[in-house]
């Protein structure tokens, strides 16, 4: 008896469901680290997300936000091992991005998919399009954040099942 090997990858576009809902675990525990190397990775100056003594006085929340940007990447990110490693060919888009409520350093990040729409590619027989829509939340579940995504994925291999 030989070992089997198995090796992780994203869903072709055959094996996507339409209206399933993917848990993508385990979550994500923000920390203020994650939040100044982001931000200031991507040159946003925000003080609401960089100087503690600064956002410690705005109303309503008095604490430093977690970077809203670091939240949807963060929520994408937990997607691809279940749904995208290795069948994604392109990301066309993102939509409809709303974050209902605010996520802090020591909360943790729970994201879900839902594949709301699928079709086979017009001009690439080999690639389809899926619609996903990810909800973000923290340990409460609160929604702290929602978005739309539309990829371009392979089709199965012929011969593959």
């Amino acid at each position: 008896m030989s070992a089997q090997e198995i090796v992780q990858r994203g869903l072709y576009f055959e094996e996507f469901e339409l209206e399933t809902r993917y848990l993508h675990r385990p979550g994500r525990t923000a920390t203020e680290a994650d939040n100044v190397l982001f931000t200031t990775l991507t040159m946003n100056t925000q003080a609401l997300h960089l100087d503690a003594a600064f956002a410690e006085a705005q109303e309503p929340f008095h604490d430093r936000l977690m970077n809203s940007m670091w939240t949807l990447s963060t929520m994408v990110g937990a997607s691809v091992a279940q749904l995208t490693q290795g069948t994604l060919v392109a990301q066309l888009g993102l939509g409809d991005i709303r974050f209902p409520h605010p996520l802090f350093a020591g909360d943790t990040l729970y994201t879900e998919s839902v594949v709301t729409g699928m079709r086979p590619s017009s001009s690439r027989p080999t690639q389809g399009i899926v619609e996903i829509a990810h909800t973000g939340r923290n340990q409460d579940g609160t929604v702290v954040a929602t978005a739309t995504r539309s990829v371009l994925v392979r089709r199965r291999p012929e011969g593959t099942s």
